[in-house]
Order: C-alpha cells, then sequence, then structure tokens
C-alpha cells in the first residue's frame, strides 16, 4: 500500500474527514471499573495524520498500581507522580477539538471518561476512532488485530510495547497510511460518538499488592439502567464452535458478574459485530459466564438448549479476532424471534 503525494492528497482529502486527530494510549491497573489510569500519552495530529506534538505523563492511582510485569510501572516509580485532577487540565487541552483514536477505543474512551467524571469534569472530545474498527473498513490482510500486527503491515517498529508514550507512537504512525488508503478509496470513517459517563466504581486509596480486581459479587454490583443498543447489522450465522472464532452476527448473552465492567464487554462485542442478546433462546450463539454451573435463568436455558459456553476469560481472547460476516447458513436477524 503506497501513501497518497502532497499533490494528490490536496486534491483529493474528503472535505467530511474531521480537521484534527489525538492518538491517545493509556496504561491502566487493569479491566474493571474501579481501575484507574497510570500512564497516558496523546499525539497530536493534524488533518491529514501528519504529527504535530506528543506529550506523555506518569499519573498516581493511589492504589496498587496493578500487572507491573506488562507496565512495568511499580508503586515506588508512581508515588510522586501527578495525582489525575493534576494532569486532567493538560490532558483536555490536547483532546479539545479533535477526534481521539485508540487502538480498542471502547476501553481507552472509558477509563479517561471514568477519570474525568472522578475529577468532577469530562473530557472534551466528542468523537472517537477505533483502529480495530478502521483496519476491518480497510479490509486490511492482518492476521489478527493486534497493535503489533497493524504496526507490522505498515513496517512501523514498535519499541517499548505497553509503554504508553511508544503504543501512541506506533499507532499514530500506523493510523496515517491507514487514514490516506480511507481517503483514496472513500472510506467513511467509522466514527462513535464519545459520551461522558456519570458511573464508577470506587474502592478506597489502599495498597493492594498482589490483588487485582476479580468477579465482584452482585451485592456490590452498581445499579445502571439498561441501554438501547442499534440493531445489529450483520445475519446471524449460527451457534459457536469450540476451536472456531467468533463470526459477527452472532448472538451473544451474558449472565452472572465479570471482571470487566459489563457495559465495557457489552460495548467491545458490538464494535466487534456481534448481536448483544438480553436473554437466552434457541438463536443464541454463546453464554458468556464465569459461573456455568448457577441456576440462573440464562444459565439453565443455555443447557436445555445446548447453548455453548464459555467464560469471560475465554470470550476476551475470542474477542480479539472476530471473523467477518458473510459466512453460508446464516440466519437473517430480521427472520429471527426476539431475544426479549
Amino acid at each position: 500500500m503506497t501513501m497518497l503525494d502532497d499533490q494528490t492528497t490536496a486534491t483529493m482529502w474528503p472535505a467530511a474527514y474531521p480537521q484534527g486527530y489525538a492518538v491517545v494510549d493509556v496504561e491502566t491497573t487493569g479491566l474493571a471499573r474501579d481501575d484507574r489510569i497510570v500512564s497516558a500519552a496523546v499525539y497530536r495530529l493534524d488533518v491529514r495524520g501528519e504529527v504535530e506534538d506528543h506529550w506523555y505523563t506518569l499519573v498516581n492511582p493511589e492504589r496498587d498500581p496493578g500487572p507491573v510485569w506488562i507496565h512495568g510501572l511499580t508503586s515506588d516509580v508512581l508515588e510522586s507522580a501527578p495525582l489525575f485532577p493534576d494532569i486532567a487540565a493538560e490532558f483536555a487541552e490536547r483532546l479539545e477539538g479533535r477526534v481521539l483514536v485508540a487502538h480498542n477505543a471502547i476501553f481507552d474512551w472509558s477509563m479517561i471518561a471514568r477519570e474525568y467524571a472522578r475529577a468532577g469534569s469530562a473530557a472534551p472530545t466528542r468523537q472517537r476512532l477505533c483502529t480495530i474498527a478502521l483496519s476491518k473498513e480497510l479490509a486490511l490482510p492482518l492476521p489478527n488485530h493486534k497493535l503489533e500486527s497493524l504496526a507490522a503491515h505498515f513496517g512501523v517498529v514498535q519499541q517499548r510495547a505497553h509503554h504508553a508514550l511508544d503504543d501512541a507512537r506506533v499507532l499514530a504512525e500506523a493510523f496515517r497510511p491507514s487514514l490516506h488508503a480511507a481517503a483514496r478509496d472513500g472510506v467513511r470513517l467509522p466514527l462513535l460518538e464519545c459520551l461522558p459517563l456519570t458511573e464508577w466504581s470506587d474502592t478506597p486509596a489502599r495498597p493492594r499488592i498482589g490483588h487485582q480486581s476479580s468477579y465482584r459479587p452482585a451485592a456490590q454490583s452498581t445499579w445502571r439502567p439498561s441501554r438501547k443498543r442499534p440493531s445489529c447489522p450483520y445475519p446471524n450465522p449460527g451457534r459457536y464452535e469450540t476451536g472456531k472464532p467468533l463470526v459477527q452476527g452472532m448472538r451473544v448473552a451474558f449472565s452472572g458478574d465479570t471482571s470487566v465492567d459489563r457495559e465495557l464487554l457489552e460495548d467491545r462485542a458490538v464494535e466487534a459485530g456481534l448481536h448483544v442478546a438480553t436473554s437466552v433462546s434457541r438463536l443464541t450463539s454463546l453464554l458468556v459466564t464465569n459461573d456455568p454451573e448457577s441456576s440462573t435463568s440464562k444459565t439453565v436455558k443455555a443447557v436445555s438448549y445446548g447453548t455453548p459456553v464459555v467464560d469471560e476469560a475465554a470470550f476476551t481472547q475470542l474477542l480479539r479476532d472476530v471473523a467477518p460476516a458473510g459466512g453460508a447458513g446464516a440466519v437473517p436477524d430480521a427472520a429471527a424471534s426476539p431475544d426479549r
């Protein structure tokens, strides 16, 4: 894939494309609603994806740093780092008026939005773009949707994986040719609205050495109203088969407590092209539960219908490489019975 030259870019650039981007990466203490940001980086790009500047900061999460073996940031390193409210204004200045770009953007946006909610404000960005979704729109021949695979496709060398600044740099360098390819081919960018979050969960600021957010009893779960989601645009290809990938259009139901916030997990499923079902029926492709022996209505129905069941960890792995829709034998959603 070749980049457009300056003259072609100038004459063919879509007027409807955003006027600027903020390529973001955050490292966190974990994946749950009460987890915190430990470092953040932003590369600001102009309308054509050229780098304007970059910024990086550590953030004191006021708690155990979580998976140090991944991000490398120990309690000693973070102890003297600024708190999120101390860097919120500068972070906001770098997001202002730009589309937030990230790899698996729903995760980065959710973590950022919750930090701003805790600080009593909101991040000043109204749209986000997930580079996983963009690579699918461009039909890039990637073996999976990991950042390292996207980087390798465009010849970008990653120096320090899971370091926010280097991950943001790598993504910025891979996003630029993706953006140019989209402009060249007239591809509509997969922009989604960024809605400020008003709900989050906090744990006391105490040492949690060796502890990771885990399955929470139902009594600790935060109530939230159900959220109406748009209809899945893909036909139902049938049930999930062990050893094979998930396929866009599959109907996935969730039961019981999850370590990752349920809403975030559902958002990831929707962005991957799956249909999130509110109950289990004969048309359900897969049930995700960490307690398959429970007697909830969903698990009981799954057993009676022979619906495949996987736990949250397995489902998260499957989400990394969801196959595109279009296989034979798909059942159109319009003809399917409702799951409600």
